[in-house]
């Protein structure tokens, strides 16, 4: 296994991405998400509103038909559509407009399409792509690895940000053991050729060559939707350019200086993954201001 190291503030604070001051919606980067469905359309709210948060200068959500108005009502300054939009023709990342697509948060399991959608996105998205939840289970199908090995050899980034549970289930494929968060992270990238974010009360990262801890987080975000909020965040920071490694780093160091806002302000025991996504400029702040 690798070294482990964890990010010095002045290192996090260098990845930040301030906006240029000639700066346009398009080049500060545009999130496509992929999420949610019928059963769960709350989930494609709060990994939106995560990812406007996070600095997205446009987000668009594709969504099931009935989750359509919610998530349009919920932010009026979201584009979204029916997933019947997406078309074979993903639009790529180009030089000065950057674009990353999320997809799978809020996927029902019961949705013979949601695997499907998951691939679709593989096969077809010349951008950086973070997977997460539900949208997990596709990628440890024969078609699903084929598609990452793909991707990984076309230089195409994809992040994954599993919970102990989908870490397992990606684990069995590989039989890898599951008992040391820290080696399955590294074991999970080098598996399926992917930046493996493994969360947890302690959160490792792996791009297979380094691999970072990141240990102060808070019982706050133990919480439905929180990991959401972290795929729309991370999902962000794709979107704007950054470095894949650096922005699952900053994601989830964000993420849980968020959590530990939202705790202060509304307590641990009454903190919501909607006030982790309002305590994400406190978060940003407090970084900031901690390094200067």
């Amino acid at each position: 296994m690798q070294n482990v190291r964890e990010y010095s503030n002045d290192e996090l604070v260098a990845l930040v991405p301030l906006p240029a001051d000639d700066a346009n919606k398009y080049s500060r980067g545009t999130l496509a998400a992929i999420v949610g469905s019928e059963r769960y359309p709350g989930a494609a709210c709060l990994a939106a509103y995560a990812g406007q948060r996070m600095g997205a200068g446009y987000t668009e959500v594709f969504t099931s038909p009935s989750a359509v108005p919610l998530v349009q009502g919920f932010r009026p300054s979201l584009v979204v559509r029916p997933r019947a939009a997406l078309k074979a023709n993903l639009p790529a990342a180009k030089p000065g407009k950057p674009r990353a697509y999320l997809v799978g948060c809020g996927f029902d399991a019961e949705d013979v399409e949601a695997e499907k959608l998951v691939h679709f996105v593989l096969k077809h998205a010349d951008a950086p792509v973070l997977v997460d939840g539900t949208g997990l289970d596709a990628l440890v199908s024969a078609k699903g690895r084929r598609l990452l090995r793909r991707r990984f050899l076309n230089g195409n980034p994809t992040v994954v940000t599993p919970h102990a549970g989908e870490a397992a289930r990606l684990a069995r494929p590989f039989d890898l053991p599951v008992d040391d968060p820290c080696a399955l992270a590294e074991a999970l990238s080098l598996a399926y050729g992917v930046i493996a974010v493994v969360k947890g009360p302690v959160t490792y990262l792996s791009d297979g060559e380094q691999t970072v801890r990141m240990a102060h987080g808070t019982p706050a975000l133990a919480k439905a939707g929180t990991g959401d909020v972290l795929a729309g965040m991370t999902a962000a920071l794709l979107a704007q350019g950054l470095d894949p490694f650096e922005a699952s780093v900053l994601g989830a160091e964000l993420h849980a200086r968020a959590g530990l806002a939202a705790a202060a302000r509304w307590s641990t025991i009454a903190a919501t993954a909607e006030d982790v996504v309002a305590c994400i400029p406190d978060a940003i702040a407090e970084l900031v201001s901690a390094s200067s």
